[in-house]
């Protein structure tokens, strides 16, 4: 066995025990004004200030069609999408909500990290539901999320932080991507990021066999 498949497999092993969630909102901001606004819905809006030194906090998926994103001068993001629509950011709103979806989060595990309003990475190893799939939590928990807030996120599943927010960011508007207690992941739809190849499509020969199955992790 080459020596970086040894080390590969050794850190498999090493962190097998460990079960993380990384849970990221969909567009978080902007969702949040398309869900309280009808006449926003499926239409291109940014969430921040529309004069010339504002800068875009939040995008819809209406307006990332156009390549607008966070971080964006307003100006430019105009320019990119004419018909996108700026709206004052509400964070007491956001913060609301935040909490009520840490609530859920709650009631599967008290070892919660948020990184922002809108994402958090939690410690499923033990639950308090003694459910022993990660990938069936985080299921779970997208599905109240749905049905509670009105609101979509998207989750990653594996045995580090690290690993769980790869299939994460490869996950689609609703998707959901799992990383086994190996290297590699599944992804619910074929997709592609980087080095990693999802469910699908060809893998490099070095991922080749590290690939889950659904329901593996």
């Amino acid at each position: 066995m080459a020596t970086d498949e040894r080390v590969e497999e050794s850190s498999a092993k090493a962190g097998a025990s460990r079960k993380i969630i990384h849970i990221d909102m969909d567009a978080f901001y902007a969702s949040v004004e398309q869900r309280d606004n009808p006449e926003l819905r499926g239409k291109p809006v940014a969430v921040g200030g529309s004069r010339e030194r504002g800068v875009v906090a939040a995008a819809s998926y209406e307006a990332r069609t156009f390549s607008v994103h966070s971080a964006m001068p307003s100006v430019t993001a105009k320019r990119k999408c004419p018909d996108l629509i700026f709206v004052a950011p509400r964070f007491d709103a956001y913060k609301a909500i935040s909490l009520q979806i840490r609530e859920i989060f709650a009631e599967y595990t008290p070892i919660i990290e948020p990184l922002s309003l809108d994402e958090a990475y939690l410690d499923v190893t033990e639950n308090l539901k003694g459910i022993i799939s990660a990938t069936q939590i985080a299921e779970e928990i997208r599905a109240r999320i749905c049905a509670e807030t009105e609101l979509t996120a998207s989750a990653g599943v594996s045995y580090n932080k690290f690993l769980a927010n790869l299939p994460r960011t490869i996950a689609s508007r609703t998707g959901f991507s799992s990383s086994p207690l190996r290297w590699g992941q599944y992804s619910s739809r074929p997709c592609r990021s980087g080095s990693f190849t999802a469910s699908g499509l060809r893998q490099p020969r070095r991922w080749r066999g590290w690939v889950s199955k659904p329901g593996s992790t």
